[in-house]
């Protein structure tokens, strides 16, 4: 029986132009996670391999999972020097159609976000003492967002550090229409 080995064991520091996009991945990133994504790349690292398929014929690689991960590379600067225009890379051998599902397969197993566990996550770091500056950079919310999650977990200690004031009643004269 022959041993099996993941292609993880294999990572690979490939020039980011010699890889290539496919045609058939559907998923697509909003602008303001394509930003968390470019930080959390730059704070962290590649954390994950690209998973690319060798074409021996143009020597270059197809991206099958990992889209956005090349992007960053390609688009952001600091992240391209710093890598050195490597990006770390792990080879499937799989039929186009083969392919085409793994590519699906990667991205829906990538799930959502529980909106009960992030609303748990806000309050332990609201509790913990991070701004929400901090949160929304961190975690890439917008202001909106996080209020919508505070407002959820119902604890008033996450407005702790708001102030609110309640408006003055207005006479029947003022309130009337313009």
């Amino acid at each position: 029986m022959c041993e099996y080995k993941s292609p993880v064991y294999q990572v690979r520091p490939v020039p980011v132009e010699k890889i290539q996009a496919n045609a058939y991945n559907p998923n697509i990133v909003a602008p303001p996670e394509m930003q968390l994504l470019e930080l959390s790349i730059w704070e962290d690292g590649y954390t994950m391999p690209c998973v690319c398929y060798y074409l021996q014929e143009t020597d270059r690689y197809e991206l099958v999972d990992g889209y956005h991960r090349y992007r960053v590379m390609q688009t952001s600067k600091r992240i391209y020097e710093r890598e050195g225009g490597l990006l770390p890379v792990v080879v499937i051998e799989k039929e186009l159609s083969e392919r085409m599902a793994s590519t699906i397969r990667h991205n829906r197993a990538r799930g959502t976000h529980n909106i009960e566990l992030m609303t748990r996550i806000v309050s332990e770091l609201k509790q913990s003492g991070m701004s929400d500056e901090w949160i929304k950079k961190q975690i890439g919310m917008d202001r909106d967002e996080l209020l919508r999650l505070k407002q959820i977990s119902g604890l008033a200690a996450l407005f702790a550090d708001k102030e609110f004031s309640i408006p003055e009643e207005r006479s029947e004269k003022d309130s009337r229409p313009l």
